[in-house]
């Protein structure tokens, strides 16, 4: 950790050639990527006659197009967005979140103008945590990359307003129960030397909410600071407190690869 460091068959298809199963996307799918709306909503739109693909009505569900078809919507063409991938390190201050009633400082304010088109976060950091955060529009990823099943790995400076116990560093580090249920982190270590047993590393792949706080605050111990600096594979270098950038090509092929493993 300290080197880290921190089918059914298609319903639709104007062309005479046969399309391979990889060309075809499904037309809600192709709607949600645009932009427009969610995908629920998109099959509220087929379902009333509102969308045309090449030119013709389609108003069955599950409805595969490929990439080349003409889709419409009010008479206008839909164009399928591209897929964005940013990563910010977030500073202090901000909350995870789309859109905030009370008009506090979002996220969203940091990456405003990156793209024209809409990014998400993946997954959250609480408002006085900061480091790593991922965007992007590609919501198949980002379900992926949510899901408990692909145990995606992360990586938090701690520091903490006490030294930490050896009681408490074993206890935490053989597991214990919280509220929701028993948390093993997958590694935890002192920072550097290990001399200042106030700096803490861990390393766990858990996305219960607010966990590290949590798993703090059950030992009474209260968090000065909290910095995610690994995030599924990347990382904070070149990267200073609340800017962004977008992610290079084999990051994304690497984060795929990733939330593809069975």
């Amino acid at each position: 950790m300290k080197n880290e460091k921190f089918k059914k068959p298609v319903k639709f298809v104007q062309h005479k050639e046969q399309k391979e199963e990889t060309d075809l996307i499904r037309l809600n799918k192709y709607i949600s990527n645009s932009g427009i709306c969610s995908r629920r909503d998109a099959d509220k739109l087929i379902e009333a006659g509102a969308i045309s693909v090449n030119g013709k009505v389609v108003t069955e569900l599950g409805t595969k197009i490929g990439l080349t078809d003409k889709v419409q919507y009010g008479g206008q063409s839909i164009t399928r967005e591209t897929s964005r991938y940013v990563l910010l390190n977030k500073p202090k201050g901000y909350i995870t979140t789309t859109d905030d009633p009370e008009k506090r400082k979002t996220v969203m304010n940091l990456i405003s103008g990156a793209c024209r088109e809409r990014l998400y976060p993946v997954g959250r950091l609480d408002r006085n945590t900061t480091g790593l955060l991922l965007f992007t529009n590609d919501g198949t990823l980002t379900k992926k990359l949510t899901h408990p099943r692909y145990g995606i790995k992360k990586i938090y400076h701690v520091e903490l307003d006490k030294p930490l116990t050896k009681a408490d560093y074993t206890k935490i580090e053989e597991g214990f129960s919280l509220d929701d249920g028993f948390i093993k982190v997958d590694q935890i270590e002192f920072i550097g030397d290990g001399a200042d047993k106030k700096q803490i590393g861990v390393e766990l792949h858990s996305g219960k909410n607010r966990v590290v706080r949590r798993i703090f605050e059950h030992f009474e111990y209260h968090i000065s600071r909290l910095d995610r600096v690994y995030y599924a594979g990347l990382t904070k270098k070149n990267l200073p407190r609340g800017h962004w950038r977008f992610l290079e090509e084999q990051e994304i092929n690497m984060l795929k690869m990733i939330s593809s493993k069975p």
